[in-house]
């Protein structure tokens, strides 16, 4: 209960600071490309239930569902401004939307795509699939798109077993430093 509250509270707070920001980037994204301002992207969250994650879409309309690296040659599938919003983070704003709903957490393991069965199944294998995904999680600020599955996996778990208030506002504040460097990100 106190997690959920937390994460009510950075919600209210983060849209107050980033309102301006998230309505310039929907002005951007509308006109750098056709198609919708939003990708709403099936995922995987607590206890395996898909749900629908909206992102800033940062990929031309009708790009394959599947995780960026896999898509052979992804760069020809950004947008003119995919690249920057995806570097910046900037495209997971609209999670707080998720956050809101309660599919999402601000801390947890990132919710995977519905047909990434590799990590889905060894998370279900770990237990991580009791938790509420994340904006961030300990595997994102260990390496994010750099760290193989397993790895990721690994951290889930840790993540897992000690979760705690103190641990998540240091992923948090990690986490900044790490979108300010765009640190991580390879698509």
């Amino acid at each position: 209960m106190g997690k959920r509250v937390f994460d009510l509270i950075l919600c209210a707070l983060f849209s107050m600071i980033l309102s301006v920001v998230f309505i310039l980037v929907c002005l951007a994204v509308k006109l750098t490309s056709k198609g919708p301002i939003f990708h709403l992207s099936k995922r995987v969250g607590k206890n395996n239930r898909i749900f629908l994650m909206p992102k800033f879409r940062t990929m031309k309309i009708n790009t394959p569902q599947l995780a960026t690296h896999l898509l052979d040659k992804p760069e020809e599938y950004l947008t003119p401004i995919g690249d920057f919003l995806r570097k910046s983070s900037l495209d997971e704003l609209p999670q707080f939307f998720s956050v809101l709903m309660g599919d999402m957490s601000f801390v947890g393991p990132r919710p995977a795509l519905y047909n990434q069965e590799d990590l889905i199944q060894l998370r279900t294998q770990r237990g991580v699939h009791q938790l509420v995904p994340g904006i961030t999680g300990w595997a994102q600020v260990n390496g994010r798109d750099d760290i193989e599955i397993p790895d990721k996996v690994r951290y889930d778990e840790y993540y897992l077993h000690h979760q705690n208030f103190i641990f998540d506002l240091q992923i948090i504040f990690q986490t900044i430093f790490k979108v300010l460097k765009s640190e991580g990100v390879k698509h």
